[in-house]
């Protein structure tokens, strides 16, 4: 890939780089107050193999964070409760996986000194008219702030995302997600990976230490990685625009913060092994924490019918406008512990 395909920033705090296909963020480098650097951005195993240049756009060179609009993809119906089957529908001809945005390379725009901005056009048959991003180190700290921004050619309405996939200690438990409170949790409705099951299909819970599990008892979902080889996604409600991920074992903490009116829901993304098809091949471990205004990632359909998320009173979709466009402003920092 040649130079352009990725674009650094350094400042006083830290490094970072961005690379156009995703307009994806990683690896971030950032100097703590007691001079330790720290890396917190989870970059793929396969991100550099020869053989990821076959993969679909989103998995080629995953890594750390990006926006997904819309945020999903639908999945098939068979299998799934009913109450979830009468909303799904199959996926659509053009129908990428997180949308557009997570499966194209953007394009570098004009940007103040500082900062990084990219866009992406999207094709004529989307209600989405453009995409941008810009992002911006803090001078002052180990902190990345970051503005997004949709455009739509008419009023509509769609699942949007943000996706950031953070690194794990090696050790088990060596870190901790930290929420604060939250109204409610949900477990996927069906299995996110078959064969790699841990949590129970389709149940509420209300702390993240104790989340029901397929054996009947529960699972302190708060301490990572986890001890199983697993691949799940929890649905939070009511979180406060702010979750953490505090490494035991290299002795930081690093925080998201969000505009939560615009995304209602965290999605998190227990991805620990679980998933054995190449190119993950058992060996993928990160935690995504995934502002979300959606049901879980099951697409636009569901999203926009009267699916049981949105029937509890939570947002699976933004109203979008010509005449306005969307503009959402988050965080990443470091610290020290």
């Amino acid at each position: 890939m040649s130079g352009e395909d990725y674009r650094g920033l350094g400042w006083a705090h830290g490094a970072l780089t961005v690379q156009r296909l995703g307009a994806m963020l990683a690896p971030v480098t950032f100097v703590l107050a007691d001079g330790r650097q720290v890396s917190p951005m989870h970059v793929a195993p396969w991100a550099n193999e020869p053989e990821s240049e076959a993969l679909p756009g989103i998995l080629r060179k995953l890594r750390g964070e990006w926006p997904c609009v819309p945020f999903g993809y639908s999945v098939a119906v068979e299998g799934w409760p009913e109450s979830w089957t009468r909303v799904m529908g199959p996926p659509g001809p053009d129908e990428e996986v997180h949308g557009h945005s997570s499966n194209n390379d953007w394009t570098w725009s004009d940007s103040q000194p500082g900062s990084l901005s990219l866009a992406l056009a999207y094709p004529e048959t989307s209600p989405v008219e453009r995409v941008e991003r810009t992002i911006t180190p803090d001078p002052s700290a180990p902190a990345v702030d970051i503005e997004f921004r949709i455009f739509v050619r008419h009023a509509c309405r769609l699942p949007i995302g943000l996706h950031p996939v953070f690194r794990l200690p090696f050790e088990r438990g060596a870190a901790t997600l930290e929420l604060g409170g939250f109204d409610e949790g949900r477990t996927y409705p069906h299995d996110v990976e078959p064969g790699a099951e841990l949590f129970a299909r389709n149940k509420t819970f209300f702390e993240l230490t104790a989340v029901p599990a397929r054996s009947g008892n529960t699972i302190d979902a708060s301490r990572l990685p986890l001890a199983a080889a697993t691949e799940e996604l929890l649905q939070i409600e009511g979180v406060g625009g702010m979750a953490a991920l505090a490494n035991h074992e290299d002795g930081y903490r690093v925080e998201l913060s969000w505009q939560k009116e615009h995304f209602p829901s965290l999605l998190l993304w227990y991805s620990n092994r679980g998933r054995k098809a190449a190119p993950w091949n058992g060996r993928h471990v990160a935690i995504g924490i995934e502002p979300i205004c959606s049901a879980f990632g099951l697409g636009p359909a569901t999203a926009l019918a009267d699916n049981p998320i949105a029937q509890s009173g939570i947002a699976t979709a933004l109203e979008f406008s010509p005449e306005k466009p969307f503009v959402t402003r988050y965080r990443i920092e470091a610290s020290a512990l």
